[in-house]
């Protein structure tokens, strides 16, 4: 806890992605990404509970019981309204503070993570990112904010003069908004794959900065999913996005 506030971090998971179904339980060097994104942030030295928040379909029964192997809280809540089943789920495990992350971004770095916390702490803010504006490359984005504020965290994007919001602009090497490190397509696992190949079996607890740094070595691999049309998650959750 920082300053008596329970810190959360919730993953939005569920089978029926429409652009990539099942990928929360795609392999990467032999473990599914879900499996993979609750290790990465169970690194976090400032998270004090990782749960995920998933829905009532039953082709979620396989991400619940991926987590009751793994030992890790999860909350099924409603499949339309995504908003809805975060603040649920947040409520389930008595969250002060939330760290929003999704099941597609498998990379994370919990660096990232304390970083933004103590960002977030550090001042008078309701809402600190690194995706107010776009500078990290796509599959490192965490949001932070209490609670309270993600019943309303639509009027962020609508109305944003109403709140104290902080981004984190990267700097030198890491500012790649175009990249894609994030799995939302079959051309973005190829990518991921390639990177998981790479340094999990040596490093399991590679940074995004030896990301960046592999991949400006290999424009091949990047050009793999260079094309694919990014959504955009502003847009999504104000239309309730299904995640």
């Amino acid at each position: 806890m920082v300053k008596g506030k329970k810190i959360v971090a919730t993953i939005e998971a569920r089978m029926t992605s429409t652009r990539l179904p099942g990928k929360v339980m795609l392999p990467f060097v032999g473990k599914p990404d879900l499996e993979i994104m609750i290790e990465r942030l169970k690194r976090a030295l400032l998270v004090d509970e990782i749960v995920v928040a998933t829905t009532t379909n039953p082709k979620d029964d396989e991400i619940v019981k991926l987590c009751r192997r793994l030992h890790a809280a999860y909350y099924r809540g409603s499949e339309d309204d995504v908003l809805k089943r975060l603040v649920e789920a947040g409520k389930s495990v008595h969250a002060g503070v939330i760290v929003e992350t999704t099941s597609d971004c498998p990379v994370i770095d919990w660096r990232h993570i304390d970083y933004l916390i103590n960002l977030f702490f550090s001042g008078q803010y309701d809402y600190v990112s690194n995706i107010i504006e776009r500078s990290f490359p796509r599959g490192f984005d965490t949001q932070v904010f209490p609670l309270k504020v993600l019943e309303k965290v639509e009027r962020i994007y609508t109305h944003p003069e109403e709140f104290r919001l902080k981004n984190w602009k990267a700097r030198g090497e890491m500012f790649w908004p175009d990249l894609r490190v994030t799995l939302d397509t079959k051309e973005d696992y190829l990518v991921l794959s390639e990177i998981f190949d790479h340094f999990y079996p040596v490093n399991p607890d590679f940074s995004a900065e030896d990301i960046v740094d592999f991949l400006r070595c290999h424009p091949e691999i990047v050009r793999i999913n260079s094309d694919v049309k990014q959504k955009n998650l502003h847009e999504e959750l104000k239309h309730g996005k299904k995640l």
